[in-house]
């Protein structure tokens, strides 16, 4: 029997975590992580009570917005704000967690990871933002690529 290793563990639940998603572009799941313990999960899509792209459709998707561009015009949430958010209302510290995330996150939630003071943030996939590279640079964020194994 092959264990999973913590960082594998915190990435299939990111993954699975994705599938909540209602976005129609793109799916992200997230899991905040703290002392080898779950703190938070989230994933994108509307704000709660709010109707779904799933169900309405996506305006950037009608105006026919480039990926990574225009974040205001979209209704959801990014799944990296929705951990955040999920751990400041059940009044869980975010200082010195590490962030599992499917997608390399934007510069919009690199400044919420940088100023949640989150230390390390762990994605499976690059999303092209260099500005959230300089970002998480320039705040001494640790970011790690994650290398899925083959088994």
């Amino acid at each position: 029997m092959n264990r999973l290793s913590l960082d594998e563990y915190f990435m299939e639940i990111a993954k699975v975590v994705k599938k909540r998603s209602t976005c129609l572009r793109r799916q992200v799941g997230a899991v905040l992580v703290k002392d080898k313990r779950i703190i938070a999960t989230g994933y994108n899509g509307a704000p709660r009570g709010l109707e779904h792209c799933l169900d309405i459709g996506c305006l950037r998707e009608k105006l026919k917005v480039p990926s990574g561009e225009r974040h205001e015009l979209c209704r959801g949430l990014h799944a990296e704000q929705n951990c955040i958010i999920q751990a400041a209302l059940h009044g869980v510290s975010t200082k010195g967690a590490t962030l599992y995330c499917t997608h390399f996150p934007c510069s919009i939630c690199a400044k919420m990871i940088i100023n949640a003071e989150i230390k390390e943030v762990v994605y499976l996939e690059y999303y092209p933002d260099k500005m959230s590279l300089e970002l998480f640079e320039k705040a001494g964020v640790i970011l790690r690529k994650f290398e899925e194994t083959k088994k």
